[in-house]
């Protein structure tokens, strides 16, 4: 039986890594793999990613609402046309190839080499950017170039927002507004994921973790991933990606070293 500490500390991993460039998804498969216990299932993971969702609307209300109603008052950060486009491709390609990369792609080999790529790849791009570009002056063609690399992420170890942050920052957008539009797909790819999981309701609403322990995971998922949201945006104007690349290459070793490579 999963403890309360256990469900707290799931809510708090993903909502921080939802949002940080480290692939929420690897260190969910690998959270029980160094705990040693059984994987908590598609109940509990739905539950995570609501509470993620959750901190995406609130943390940035005022966006959606400008976004919604451009003459508000409140300032647009970006056309909903660009969302919609920066959303396409993942849904497409996560549709079409789900059941292949659930099953194959969570080998302990397969995940330190894509936590260390990704990781190394976020880093040169953010050192080769020419970090000029803002959200005001985003074109379809910027939008849908990130939602095609944002199809990365559907292999664990990539990450959704590194991935959609390094192909902002190769198109020379800076790096607030490449983490601020990736948080704002988050949201519909996110919305989109739990509607998906929904299709097995039956597990949904018959499953074996008792509803305390998945309102508390969902509940750390939402503060910690709010906890981050603001985190990232400040850590990133002064020091930008070396930290995460680091991180990144890190955990690959110490995944290798102590689960080894199968």
């Amino acid at each position: 039986m999963m403890t309360y500490f256990e469900s707290f500390l799931y809510g708090a991993v993903q909502g921080v890594t939802e949002y940080l460039p480290v692939s929420s998804s690897a260190h969910l498969i690998l959270l029980p793999r160094f705990l040693g216990t059984k994987d908590p299932g598609l109940t509990f993971d739905v539950f995570l990613h609501f509470g993620t969702l959750l901190a995406t609307l609130l943390y940035f209300w005022r966006e959606w609402w400008g976004i919604v109603k451009p003459h508000s008052g409140f300032r647009e950060a970006v056309s909903w046309k660009y969302i919609v486009l920066a959303t396409i491709p993942a849904l497409v390609m996560g549709g079409l190839f789900h059941h292949w990369i659930e099953t194959l792609l969570r080998g302990n080999l397969w995940m330190c080499t894509t936590i260390a790529v990704g990781g190394l790849s976020l880093f040169a791009a953010d050192y080769l950017s020419k970090n000029k570009r803002e959200l005001d002056v985003m074109r379809h063609r910027d939008a849908l170039w990130i939602g095609f690399i944002q199809c990365l992420a559907l292999m664990p170890g990539f990450s959704r927002s590194g991935s959609t942050m390094m192909g902002a920052r190769l198109l020379g957008f800076d790096r607030n507004s490449a983490a601020r539009f990736s948080f704002l797909i988050s949201a519909p790819v996110t919305l989109a994921a739990i509607v998906f999981e929904m299709r097995h309701w039956r597990e949904l609403f018959l499953g074996d973790i008792p509803l305390d322990h998945l309102l508390i995971a969902g509940f750390s998922s939402f503060v910690f991933g709010c906890i981050a949201i603001g985190g990232l945006l400040r850590l990133l104007r002064r020091f930008g990606f070396l930290s995460f690349a680091v991180y990144r290459v890190t955990l690959a070793i110490v995944i290798f070293k102590v689960l080894g490579p199968s």
